[in-house]
């Protein structure tokens, strides 16, 4: 019962010359095939009656040229010779304006779309400034600091600035600082250093706390670059913008005021979200220059099999098969294609099943399809990386690992397998297909949800929308708290301070000193405890000790688990994957947190049930839609683990229910809340024999089209439909927030409530079956195993809703 969505608007893909490492010959192996149109590729997917009724759309986007500029006068000359070394002799106009803001003291986000040069645009102002800093006559120069949501980016990062800050010597001097910075590396780094690459995890555990030793380097600190911003959404997004709040305040006290840059995927109102994620005023430059090559678009939907799911639903077949014989299609006719997939396990299932019917055909191709996922070394993404590029890989099926910023722009071909959860996502991987000046495809396959099923039927929600918001809250107090106790311990906490970090300390600073973990003297709050402060709290998860995963027969630890996803993911008999192995779950202690796994290969995987009930703590809000009411405010959600179903891999299909014995989790949170009235179910001729089913139909569809409109994805965020609750004293249904405190989902669903409900309503009208199924109604999540559901009677019940909605509804603040 748990679904998620996000706001809308993007920009097409876009495909320009990439920094010059990722230039390459087209004389591969896979060059005759490329030179087949985007349209013919497809035309040969489809070809056949049963094959060419599953594209429910096909979109083409037309070439766009590039328009070039000039680098502003103020950058070095031996910046740009390194430039043009690289064989890119003129900027992209979006490049150039970048630069010009950074060199002004402005704060800039570039938020174009993939491949468009973000990383030149930012890198040039950057290594300019490290080159007047090298001449400085005292101390060390200027510095700067490279923040991106993963060790593997920033190692990217790493060897791109090596390689084209080459011939400017000693004078910039980039280097990694993660976890797996060898330690005897790490005091060189922080006393040699101007260009220190990391992730928000270490600033906020690592380097935030130990400032004292970085004083030298936060004293000269002129830029901070955040790559890949709008992947800080959210809770994780939350605990960033106070990570780098923690960061503004320790510089301040060395005497800086470092420049914010900041790269993002399109979306919209980039400069609103980079605001709240850095706490300062921000300039957008979302005007993308840089050329394109026609890109097709496909949306393709999975045919209806002859079995049979919960409740007798029909199932279609699963993305994961069909994007399978797609890739081996596209491998078949010498197309360069990468099949992006949400899990790890799915990357590994199709690379396999790919291989299997390219033995069929001609052995030879096997070797030239893979996985490519995270938890792979990275020597082995290095030889995968360059194997695609070279042509020796034909196919690759890969994880998100492959979406951020990775170079293997230059694919012919771009296959996703299902909706990636946002817009953004979406035509950032769709971004990974197309050459300078040559035409892709991108097809996405419908996974049979009702999401999927309602974007390949309506195609003017992805085409014709722009991309999602960002959605974060740095106030949440379950957020705010723990990172003023770092502040505190960093430095001692002032009334100055209290402006940076947000107007909810004036709230959470008591609870802190009732806590005793703050101590007010004289005029400043101090941390009181021994322990370190930044270990209150892991910015990733969402609370709690974590539990420890262990395998079993060895005591080897092979990781951790949120505590707050810990009942419905390592239970008794869970299947749990890791690093592309699945592991069965013997024992879960949750006094000790330690799950005890063993290795297995189970031919299914096991989805958890749970019951849940909520409470209102305070209404914010409401505003009446006819006789009924919308409302948003905080409340209280009691979650508990009953048991867990085992669903056959490739189908879906349910092989039994095993019951769990789990106390009960509570969860103060955020929640949109609508209610009806009698008069309005007299209306939809709503009688009482099926008021749960219709209000619990249309939970779960309102779940799984959330995250059309909110950044979240559909396990994000939860649900709770009663016929009579106690607190409204009418039928109610609630969308929540999985999170302590908010995430923001809620709040975006309030605001947006119209467009939401309505997009609900159209996905259960258009959905072809008769009584509901997993493309409308039916939720993985749900706790009561799908029942009571009643379609008809959710699509009466949202539309006699729907007639007394407002025109206007507020519009969230910034």
């Amino acid at each position: 019962m748990h679904d998620a969505l996000a706001p809308l608007s993007v920009t097409p893909v876009t495909h320009s010359v990439p920094m010059a490492k990722n230039h390459r010959s087209d004389q591969s192996p896979a060059t005759t095939a490329s030179r087949l149109s985007p349209g013919t590729v497809l035309d040969r997917l489809a070809s056949g009656p049963s094959r060419s009724a599953r594209i429910t759309h096909t979109e083409h986007l037309p070439p766009r040229a590039g328009r070039h500029a000039v680098w502003p006068d103020r950058i070095r000359s031996e910046v740009i010779a390194a430039v043009q070394a690289c064989g890119i002799e003129h900027p992209w106009a979006h490049q150039a304006l970048a630069a010009e803001h950074a060199l002004d003291g402005d704060s800039v986000v570039v938020a174009t779309g993939t491949a468009s040069g973000k990383s030149l645009a930012y890198l040039v102002p950057v290594l300019s400034t490290l080159l007047d800093g090298a001449e400085a006559p005292n101390g060390r120069g200027a510095t700067a600091l490279y923040l991106a949501p993963t060790k593997a980016l920033a190692a990217d990062q790493c060897r791109s600035v090596k390689e084209l800050s080459q011939p400017l010597g000693t004078a910039v001097r980039p280097a990694v600082y993660d976890g797996d910075t060898p330690f005897e590396e790490r005091e060189w780094i922080r006393q040699y250093g101007n260009y220190v690459l990391t992730n928000p995890d270490m600033l906020h555990r690592g380097i935030l706390p130990s400032h004292s030793r970085w004083s030298s380097f936060l004293k000269s600190l002129r830029y901070v670059v955040i790559d890949e911003c709008h992947t800080y959404r959210g809770v994780f997004g939350s605990h960033v913008a106070q990570v780098l709040r923690r960061l503004r305040r320790l510089c301040a006290r060395y005497g800086s005021s470092p420049v914010f840059l900041l790269a993002s995927a399109t979306s919209a109102e980039p400069a609103v979200a980079a605001r709240r994620l850095t706490g300062l005023p921000v300039v957008e430059v979302a005007d993308d220059a840089s050329p394109r090559g026609e890109l097709v678009f496909a949306l393709w939907e999975p045919p209806l099999t002859e079995l049979h799911g919960e409740k007798g639903a029909p199932v279609r077949r699963t993305a994961t098969a069909e994007t399978a014989d797609l890739l081996t299609d596209l491998t078949v006719q010498g197309v360069r294609s990468v099949a992006f997939v949400r899990s790890r396990r799915g990357a590994e299932l199709i690379a396999v099943i790919a291989q299997q019917k390219l033995a069929e055909v001609d052995r030879s191709l096997v070797r030239r399809v893979a996985a490519y996922r995270g938890g792979y070394l990275p020597e082995e993404r290095r030889a995968l990386e360059r194997a695609l590029h070279s042509g020796e890989l034909l196919g690759l099926a890969a994880t998100t690992a492959l979406e951020l910023g990775v170079d293997v722009s230059g694919l012919d071909a771009v296959v996703i397998a299902g909706y990636p959860g946002t817009r953004a996502s979406l035509w950032q991987q769709a971004g990974r297909a197309g050459r300078s000046g040559q035409g892709a495809l991108a097809v996405l396959v419908a996974r049979d949800d009702p999401l999927d099923t309602f974007l390949v039927h309506h195609p003017e929600a992805l085409f014709d929308q722009p991309v999602e918001s960002t959605v974060l809250d740095p106030d949440n107090p379950y957020v705010l708290a723990p990172h003023l106790c770092a502040a505190a311990a960093e430095l001692p906490l002032t009334e100055e301070d209290l402006e940076l970090f947000g107007p909810a300390c004036a709230d959470v600073l008591p609870q802190l000193e009732a806590a005793k973990l703050l101590r007010r003297r004289t005029s400043a709050w101090h941390w009181t405890r021994r322990e370190r402060a930044a270990d209150l709290t892991d910015i990733r998860g969402t609370g709690g000790r974590p539990v420890q995963v262990v395998e079993a027969g060895t005591g080897r630890l092979l990781g951790t688990v949120d505590a707050s996803a810990a009942h419905s993911t390592v239970h008794e008999g869970a299947a749990h994957l890791h690093q592309g192995r699945t592991y069965l779950v013997r024992s879960l202690d949750l006094e000790d947190s330690v799950a005890l796994v063993e290795q297995a290969d189970p031919p299914y995987s096991t989805v958890a049930r749970d019951t849940t009930s909520i409470s209102i703590l305070e209404t914010d809000t409401e505003v009446p839609w006819g006789t009924g009411r919308l409302c948003f405010g905080s409340v209280e959600v009691t979650n508990q683990v009953v048991s867990y179903l085992r669903r056959r891999l490739i189908t879906g299909e349910v092989l039994g229910e095993t019951k769990l014995d789990l106390p009960p989790r509570t969860l103060r949170t955020r929640a949109v809340w609508w209610t009806v009235t009698e008069d309005q179910l007299d209306e939809a001729r709503i009688i009482p024999e099926i008021l749960g089913g219709s209000l619990h139909a249309a939970e779960h569809a309102s779940i799984g089209m959330l995250p059309l409109f909110a950044t979240c994805d559909r396990w994000d965020i939860g649900g709770v439909s009663v016929p009579l609750h106690p607190d409204t004293l009418l039928p109610t249904v609630f969308v929540y927030d999985g999170h302590p405190g908010g995430a923001g989902f809620a709040e975006r669903a309030f605001h947006t409530a119209r467009a939401w409900l309505t997009a609900t309503r159209e996905a259960i009208a258009s959905c072809e079956c008769e009584a509901g199924c997993p493309s409308c109604i039916q939720s993985p999540k749900c706790g009561n195993g799908n029942d009571p559901l009643h379609k008809r009677g959710a699509i009466r019940l949202l539309t006699a809703l729907l007639r007394g909605a407002p025109e206007e509804q507020p519009e969230q603040s910034s």
